[in-house]
C-alpha cells in the first residue's frame, strides 16, 4: 500500500505487506510488516508487529518489533511497546508499557467463523472461515486443536470418515480441512484453539458454526 494521504486499518481488518509514505495512519486492526510515514497512531485494540519509520507514533493498541521515530513516540494508557525503538521524544501516560525485551508472540484466530453444509454431506473450512496469524511464526507451526463438535465430524480430505482432533495452518491452506455433517442435526459446530511452536495460544476457544442445507 503506497499513498501520501490518510489510511485507516479498520477493526477485523488483517494486512501482511508494506504501507509506504502515508501521511496518517490509523490502526484498529492488525498489520504485520513495514509501515513509513508520517504520522501512525494505534488505537485500542489495534496491532502492529514489524517496522515503524515515521514523524510520530502514538501507541494505544500494541506495537512490537523495531522503530524509528523522528520527533515523538507517546504511548498512552493501556498501550504497549516492545523491541528496538529510537525516538526523539517519550511520553508514557499512567498504564503504559515500554519494555526492550521481545517476546514470543501467542497465535491470533481471525475468519468469520461461519460455514455452510449440505445434510449427509461435507465441507472445506477454508481460511475465509477460520485462520491464524502469527508473526513469529510460521503455517507449519501453527496446530489447532478441535473440540466441542456438534452434528459431525472435523476431518482432513483424505479419510474424511475418519474424525480428527488436530490440523495444522497448512493443511488447512491446502483446502484439506473437512466438516462432515452426521445426517441428522439441524446444526452443527465447533471450537478450535490455534497454538505455537512455543505452546502459546490464542485464548479462549472460539467457535465454528455450521449452517446445514437439506440434501
Amino acid at each position: 500500500m503506497q499513498g501520501q494521504g490518510a489510511a485507516v486499518i479498520s477493526e477485523g481488518t488483517v494486512l501482511k505487506g508494506e504501507i509506504r509514505n502515508v501521511r496518517q495512519l490509523d490502526v484498529h486492526g492488525y498489520i504485520e510488516g513495514r509501515i513509513t510515514g508520517g504520522s501512525v497512531v494505534i488505537h485500542p485494540g489495534g496491532r502492529v508487529f514489524g517496522t515503524v519509520k515515521s514523524e510520530t507514533l502514538d501507541v494505544r493498541g500494541t506495537f512490537q518489533g523495531d522503530a524509528a521515530i523522528r520527533t515523538a513516540l507517546h504511548i498512552g494508557n493501556g498501550g504497549s511497546v516492545r523491541g528496538n525503538v529510537r525516538y526523539g521524544r517519550l511520553s508514557v501516560e499512567a498504564g503504559g508499557e515500554l519494555e526492550a525485551d521481545v517476546r514470543n508472540i501467542p497465535p491470533e484466530l481471525a475468519g468469520d467463523f461461519n460455514i455452510t453444509v449440505r445434510q449427509r454431506g461435507h465441507v472445506v473450512v477454508t481460511t475465509v472461515d477460520l485462520t491464524a496469524f502469527d508473526p513469529d511464526d510460521g503455517a507449519a507451526t501453527l496446530t489447532y486443536a478441535v473440540s466441542n463438535v456438534v452434528g459431525g465430524h472435523v476431518a482432513l480430505s483424505g479419510a474424511p470418515a475418519v474424525p480428527v482432533a488436530a490440523f495444522t495452518q497448512v493443511e488447512l491452506a491446502a483446502g484439506h480441512v473437512l466438516y462432515v455433517h452426521d445426517g441428522v442435526a439441524a446444526a452443527g459446530a465447533f471450537d478450535v484453539v490455534v497454538s505455537d511452536k512455543a505452546g502459546a495460544t490464542s485464548g479462549a476457544p472460539k467457535t465454528v458454526s455450521a449452517t446445514v442445507l437439506a440434501a
